[in-house]
Protein backbone atom coordinates (compact mmCIF):
# COMPACT_ATOMS: atom_id res chain seq x y z
CA UNK A 1 0.00 0.00 0.00
CA UNK A 2 3.05 2.37 0.87
CA UNK A 3 4.66 2.21 -2.55
CA UNK A 4 0.61 2.84 -4.18
CA UNK A 5 0.69 5.60 -1.98
CA UNK A 6 3.78 7.12 -3.17
CA UNK A 7 2.53 6.66 -6.84
CA UNK A 8 -0.75 8.32 -6.08
CA UNK A 9 1.22 11.61 -4.56
CA UNK A 10 3.80 11.30 -7.13
CA UNK A 11 1.60 11.36 -9.73
CA UNK A 12 -1.00 14.04 -8.25
CA UNK A 13 1.59 16.68 -6.15
CA UNK A 14 2.09 18.83 -9.39
CA UNK A 15 -1.45 19.42 -9.50
CA UNK A 16 -1.36 19.98 -6.14
CA UNK A 17 1.44 22.16 -6.03
CA UNK A 18 -0.45 24.65 -8.70
CA UNK A 19 -3.60 24.65 -7.15
CA UNK A 20 -1.90 25.76 -4.06
CA UNK A 21 0.18 28.42 -5.80
CA UNK A 22 -3.45 29.68 -7.65
CA UNK A 23 -4.62 30.03 -4.20
CA UNK A 24 -1.81 32.22 -2.61
CA UNK A 25 -1.84 33.98 -6.09
CA UNK A 26 -5.67 34.87 -5.03
CA UNK A 27 -4.71 36.16 -1.55
CA UNK A 28 -8.74 35.52 -0.85
CA UNK A 29 -10.15 37.31 -3.47
CA UNK A 30 -10.64 35.15 -7.05
CA UNK A 31 -10.54 38.65 -8.64
CA UNK A 32 -7.41 38.78 -8.65
CA UNK A 33 -7.06 35.92 -11.13
CA UNK A 34 -7.89 36.32 -14.74
CA UNK A 35 -10.36 34.15 -16.48
CA UNK A 36 -8.37 31.40 -17.73
CA UNK A 37 -6.58 31.19 -13.79
CA UNK A 38 -10.23 30.98 -12.46
CA UNK A 39 -11.44 28.01 -14.78
CA UNK A 40 -7.72 26.12 -13.91
CA UNK A 41 -8.79 26.89 -10.30
CA UNK A 42 -12.38 25.32 -10.35
CA UNK A 43 -10.65 22.56 -12.24
CA UNK A 44 -8.04 21.97 -9.68
CA UNK A 45 -10.46 22.09 -6.51
CA UNK A 46 -12.95 19.56 -8.32
CA UNK A 47 -9.51 17.24 -8.70
CA UNK A 48 -8.45 17.85 -5.28
CA UNK A 49 -12.01 16.81 -3.97
CA UNK A 50 -11.73 13.53 -6.06
CA UNK A 51 -8.16 12.97 -4.57
CA UNK A 52 -9.32 13.85 -1.29
CA UNK A 53 -12.18 11.31 -1.46
CA UNK A 54 -9.89 8.80 -2.70
CA UNK A 55 -7.13 9.36 0.37
CA UNK A 56 -9.81 9.29 2.68
CA UNK A 57 -10.89 5.58 1.54
CA UNK A 58 -7.74 4.06 0.81
CA UNK A 59 -5.05 5.87 3.06
CA UNK A 60 -7.70 7.25 6.22
CA UNK A 61 -4.59 7.24 8.47
CA UNK A 62 -1.96 8.69 6.74
CA UNK A 63 -1.53 12.97 6.87
CA UNK A 64 -1.38 12.79 3.37
CA UNK A 65 -5.08 13.01 3.83
CA UNK A 66 -4.83 16.43 6.37
CA UNK A 67 -2.89 17.76 3.89
CA UNK A 68 -5.54 17.41 1.11
CA UNK A 69 -8.24 18.29 3.18
CA UNK A 70 -6.28 21.61 3.79
CA UNK A 71 -5.75 22.45 0.60
CA UNK A 72 -9.62 21.97 -0.56
CA UNK A 73 -10.22 23.96 2.60
CA UNK A 74 -8.38 26.94 1.27
CA UNK A 75 -9.69 26.74 -2.49
CA UNK A 76 -13.45 26.23 -1.61
CA UNK A 77 -14.07 29.27 -0.43
CA UNK A 78 -12.72 31.43 -3.03
CA UNK A 79 -15.17 29.37 -5.33
CA UNK A 80 -17.75 29.80 -2.91
CA UNK A 81 -17.61 33.64 -3.32
CA UNK A 82 -17.78 33.67 -6.36
CA UNK A 83 -20.91 32.52 -6.29
CA UNK A 84 -21.82 34.94 -4.07
CA UNK A 85 -20.73 37.88 -5.89
CA UNK A 86 -22.91 36.33 -8.99
CA UNK A 87 -25.73 36.00 -6.55
CA UNK A 88 -25.78 40.12 -6.05
CA UNK A 89 -27.83 41.66 -8.92
CA UNK A 90 -25.29 44.51 -9.15
CA UNK A 91 -22.45 42.12 -9.48
CA UNK A 92 -24.55 39.54 -11.60
CA UNK A 93 -25.32 42.71 -14.35
CA UNK A 94 -22.35 44.55 -14.28
CA UNK A 95 -19.73 40.93 -14.79
CA UNK A 96 -21.28 37.84 -13.71
CA UNK A 97 -23.60 37.28 -16.75
CA UNK A 98 -20.78 38.14 -19.57
CA UNK A 99 -18.10 35.93 -17.93
CA UNK A 100 -20.91 33.25 -18.11
CA UNK A 101 -21.64 33.82 -21.83
CA UNK A 102 -17.94 34.33 -22.73
CA UNK A 103 -16.43 31.45 -20.54
CA UNK A 104 -17.31 28.46 -22.56
CA UNK A 105 -17.30 30.22 -26.31
CA UNK A 106 -17.00 26.80 -27.89
CA UNK A 107 -20.35 26.33 -27.00
CA UNK A 108 -20.97 29.63 -28.69
CA UNK A 109 -20.09 28.69 -31.87
CA UNK A 110 -21.99 25.26 -32.37
CA UNK A 111 -24.82 27.02 -31.06
CA UNK A 112 -24.22 29.66 -33.87
CA UNK A 113 -23.77 27.27 -36.39
CA UNK A 114 -26.61 25.44 -35.45
CA UNK A 115 -28.71 28.43 -36.10
CA UNK A 116 -27.26 30.08 -38.98
CA UNK A 117 -26.28 27.30 -41.67
CA UNK A 118 -30.09 25.46 -41.80
CA UNK A 119 -31.39 29.41 -41.83
CA UNK A 120 -28.62 30.19 -44.95
CA UNK A 121 -29.04 27.20 -46.70
CA UNK A 122 -33.38 27.09 -46.43
CA UNK A 123 -33.22 31.34 -47.24
CA UNK A 124 -31.25 30.09 -50.43
CA UNK A 125 -33.14 27.69 -51.54
CA UNK A 126 -36.53 29.61 -50.99
CA UNK A 127 -35.35 32.57 -52.06
CA UNK A 128 -34.51 30.54 -55.84
CA UNK A 129 -37.52 27.97 -55.71
CA UNK A 130 -40.44 29.82 -54.33
CA UNK A 131 -42.82 27.18 -54.95
CA UNK A 132 -41.05 24.85 -52.95
CA UNK A 133 -40.83 27.38 -49.93
CA UNK A 134 -44.52 27.86 -49.99
CA UNK A 135 -44.87 24.22 -49.75
CA UNK A 136 -42.57 23.72 -46.94
CA UNK A 137 -44.08 26.91 -45.27
CA UNK A 138 -46.73 24.63 -43.57
CA UNK A 139 -44.13 23.65 -41.04
CA UNK A 140 -45.02 26.70 -38.86
CA UNK A 141 -47.61 30.05 -38.07
CA UNK A 142 -44.68 31.84 -39.30
CA UNK A 143 -43.89 30.54 -42.61
CA UNK A 144 -47.54 29.57 -43.40
CA UNK A 145 -48.59 33.37 -43.13
CA UNK A 146 -46.27 34.39 -45.97
CA UNK A 147 -46.94 31.65 -47.69
CA UNK A 148 -51.17 32.61 -47.97
CA UNK A 149 -50.37 36.14 -48.53
CA UNK A 150 -48.07 35.65 -51.67
CA UNK A 151 -45.75 37.82 -53.18
CA UNK A 152 -46.69 41.60 -52.81
CA UNK A 153 -46.47 44.39 -55.21
CA UNK A 154 -42.80 46.76 -54.32
CA UNK A 155 -44.75 49.59 -54.33
CA UNK A 156 -47.54 48.17 -51.11
CA UNK A 157 -44.77 46.90 -48.58
CA UNK A 158 -45.94 49.61 -46.04
CA UNK A 159 -48.59 47.08 -43.91
CA UNK A 160 -51.36 48.49 -41.76
CA UNK A 161 -49.87 48.98 -38.88
CA UNK A 162 -52.32 46.49 -36.65
CA UNK A 163 -50.29 43.80 -39.28
CA UNK A 164 -47.12 44.97 -38.93
CA UNK A 165 -47.40 45.14 -35.25
CA UNK A 166 -49.11 41.37 -35.41
CA UNK A 167 -45.94 40.24 -37.21
CA UNK A 168 -43.33 42.04 -35.70
CA UNK A 169 -44.59 40.78 -32.25
CA UNK A 170 -45.37 37.30 -33.88
CA UNK A 171 -41.15 37.09 -34.54
CA UNK A 172 -40.83 38.46 -30.81
CA UNK A 173 -42.98 35.93 -29.27
CA UNK A 174 -41.44 32.93 -31.52
CA UNK A 175 -37.49 33.75 -30.45
CA UNK A 176 -37.99 34.09 -26.60
CA UNK A 177 -39.83 30.51 -26.66
CA UNK A 178 -37.21 29.45 -28.81
CA UNK A 179 -34.55 30.67 -26.23
CA UNK A 180 -36.44 29.07 -23.58
CA UNK A 181 -36.96 25.75 -25.01
CA UNK A 182 -32.80 25.97 -26.32
CA UNK A 183 -31.68 25.96 -22.93
CA UNK A 184 -34.33 23.46 -21.21
CA UNK A 185 -33.45 21.21 -23.99
CA UNK A 186 -29.73 20.85 -22.54
CA UNK A 187 -31.36 17.82 -19.99
CA UNK A 188 -32.29 16.31 -22.82
CA UNK A 189 -28.32 15.78 -23.59
CA UNK A 190 -28.46 18.88 -25.97
CA UNK A 191 -30.42 17.04 -28.27
CA UNK A 192 -33.83 19.12 -28.05
CA UNK A 193 -31.14 22.08 -27.72
CA UNK A 194 -29.49 21.14 -31.28
CA UNK A 195 -32.99 19.86 -32.91
CA UNK A 196 -34.64 23.71 -31.78
CA UNK A 197 -32.02 25.74 -32.43
CA UNK A 198 -31.89 24.23 -36.29
CA UNK A 199 -35.37 24.19 -36.78
CA UNK A 200 -35.93 27.71 -35.77
CA UNK A 201 -32.66 28.46 -37.86
CA UNK A 202 -34.82 27.37 -40.92
CA UNK A 203 -38.21 28.72 -39.77
CA UNK A 204 -36.69 32.38 -39.97
CA UNK A 205 -35.25 31.22 -43.13
CA UNK A 206 -37.48 30.42 -44.89
CA UNK A 207 -39.40 33.67 -43.78
CA UNK A 208 -36.55 35.50 -44.45
CA UNK A 209 -35.98 33.49 -48.52
CA UNK A 210 -40.16 34.15 -48.95
CA UNK A 211 -40.20 37.44 -48.35
CA UNK A 212 -37.53 38.57 -50.48
CA UNK A 213 -38.94 36.15 -53.28
CA UNK A 214 -42.41 37.80 -52.82
CA UNK A 215 -40.74 41.61 -53.02
CA UNK A 216 -41.19 41.99 -49.44
CA UNK A 217 -37.48 41.87 -48.37
CA UNK A 218 -37.72 45.77 -47.54
CA UNK A 219 -40.62 45.53 -45.32
CA UNK A 220 -38.99 42.40 -43.60
CA UNK A 221 -35.90 43.98 -42.80
CA UNK A 222 -37.67 47.32 -41.41
CA UNK A 223 -40.28 44.93 -39.33
CA UNK A 224 -37.62 42.27 -37.94
CA UNK A 225 -34.11 43.92 -37.67
CA UNK A 226 -34.57 46.39 -35.30
CA UNK A 227 -34.81 43.54 -32.62
CA UNK A 228 -34.08 40.40 -34.33
CA UNK A 229 -30.14 40.76 -34.16
CA UNK A 230 -30.30 40.75 -30.49
CA UNK A 231 -32.75 38.28 -30.44
CA UNK A 232 -30.88 35.82 -32.29
CA UNK A 233 -27.69 36.64 -29.99
CA UNK A 234 -29.95 36.10 -27.05
CA UNK A 235 -30.80 32.90 -28.67
CA UNK A 236 -27.33 31.69 -29.10
CA UNK A 237 -26.53 32.31 -25.57
CA UNK A 238 -29.58 30.06 -24.74
CA UNK A 239 -28.37 27.45 -26.67
CA UNK A 240 -25.17 27.25 -25.79
CA UNK A 241 -26.65 27.22 -22.07
CA UNK A 242 -28.41 24.16 -23.15
CA UNK A 243 -25.77 22.70 -24.91
CA UNK A 244 -23.34 23.22 -21.81
CA UNK A 245 -25.81 21.29 -19.76
CA UNK A 246 -26.16 18.71 -22.32
CA UNK A 247 -22.51 18.30 -22.20
CA UNK A 248 -22.33 18.22 -18.55
CA UNK A 249 -24.93 14.86 -18.63
CA UNK A 250 -22.12 13.58 -21.55
CA UNK A 251 -19.06 14.09 -20.19
CA UNK A 252 -18.91 14.93 -16.76
CA UNK A 253 -15.02 14.82 -16.19
CA UNK A 254 -13.90 14.36 -12.91
CA UNK A 255 -17.46 14.95 -11.81
CA UNK A 256 -20.39 13.13 -11.16
CA UNK A 257 -23.34 13.53 -13.26
CA UNK A 258 -25.42 14.80 -10.47
CA UNK A 259 -22.18 17.42 -9.50
CA UNK A 260 -21.95 17.83 -13.41
CA UNK A 261 -25.12 18.81 -14.21
CA UNK A 262 -25.84 20.87 -10.49
CA UNK A 263 -22.52 23.23 -11.47
CA UNK A 264 -23.16 23.67 -15.91
CA UNK A 265 -26.90 24.19 -14.39
CA UNK A 266 -26.43 27.01 -12.21
CA UNK A 267 -24.36 28.35 -15.46
CA UNK A 268 -27.22 27.91 -17.86
CA UNK A 269 -29.46 29.37 -15.14
CA UNK A 270 -27.26 32.48 -14.85
CA UNK A 271 -26.94 32.64 -18.81
CA UNK A 272 -30.63 32.02 -18.97
CA UNK A 273 -31.73 34.81 -16.23
CA UNK A 274 -29.58 36.99 -18.21
CA UNK A 275 -30.74 36.64 -22.07
CA UNK A 276 -34.65 36.51 -20.37
CA UNK A 277 -33.65 40.50 -18.85
CA UNK A 278 -32.40 41.56 -21.81
CA UNK A 279 -34.89 40.28 -23.86
CA UNK A 280 -36.95 43.37 -22.39
CA UNK A 281 -35.10 46.07 -24.37
CA UNK A 282 -35.91 43.71 -27.61
CA UNK A 283 -40.01 44.36 -26.71
CA UNK A 284 -39.64 47.85 -26.18
CA UNK A 285 -37.49 48.32 -29.51
CA UNK A 286 -40.44 45.83 -30.92
CA UNK A 287 -42.71 48.04 -29.50
CA UNK A 288 -41.93 51.38 -29.86
CA UNK A 289 -39.43 51.41 -32.54
CA UNK A 290 -40.38 49.05 -34.79
CA UNK A 291 -44.11 50.74 -35.70
CA UNK A 292 -42.08 54.57 -36.00
CA UNK A 293 -41.91 52.63 -39.58
CA UNK A 294 -37.95 53.50 -40.21
CA UNK A 295 -36.51 53.06 -43.78
CA UNK A 296 -34.49 50.17 -44.06
CA UNK A 297 -31.04 51.72 -43.82
CA UNK A 298 -32.65 53.21 -40.25
CA UNK A 299 -33.91 50.02 -38.82
CA UNK A 300 -30.42 47.94 -40.16
CA UNK A 301 -28.57 50.62 -37.85
CA UNK A 302 -30.74 50.20 -35.08
CA UNK A 303 -30.62 46.17 -34.92
CA UNK A 304 -27.23 45.81 -35.44
CA UNK A 305 -26.12 48.73 -33.04
CA UNK A 306 -28.11 46.38 -30.12
CA UNK A 307 -26.01 43.18 -31.45
CA UNK A 308 -22.74 44.97 -31.56
CA UNK A 309 -23.41 46.69 -28.35
CA UNK A 310 -24.49 43.48 -26.74
CA UNK A 311 -21.03 41.25 -28.31
CA UNK A 312 -19.12 44.43 -26.82
CA UNK A 313 -20.49 43.81 -23.36
CA UNK A 314 -19.40 40.07 -23.74
CA UNK A 315 -15.96 41.23 -24.80
CA UNK A 316 -15.57 43.99 -22.40
CA UNK A 317 -17.38 42.88 -19.45
CA UNK A 318 -16.63 39.32 -19.72
CA UNK A 319 -13.15 39.85 -19.10
CA UNK A 320 -12.00 39.34 -15.35
CA UNK A 321 -8.72 41.93 -14.29
CA UNK A 322 -5.79 40.53 -14.21
CA UNK A 323 -4.25 42.05 -10.10
CA UNK A 324 -2.26 45.01 -10.37
CA UNK A 325 0.80 44.79 -7.81
CA UNK A 326 -0.33 43.27 -4.36
CA UNK A 327 -1.55 45.37 -1.81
Amino acid sequence: MRRTLLSFVTDRQSAWDELDALVASARGRVERLDAPGIRRLDHLHRSAVADLAFARRCYPADPIVGRLAELVGRSRPLLLGTVRARGSVRAFAATGYWRRVVERPAFLAISALLLFAPGLAVGLWAHHDPAGGVALAQISPLTAGIAEDGPRDPDDLDLQASDSAAFSSQIFTNNARVALVAYAGGLTAGVATGFMLAFNGLVLGLVAGLAVAGGQGDALVRLVVPHGVLELSLIVVAGAAGLRTGWALLRPGHRTRTEALADEGRAGVEMALGSAALLVPCGLVEGFVTPLGLPAPGAIAVGVGLGLAFWGCVLWRGRIPRSTSPA
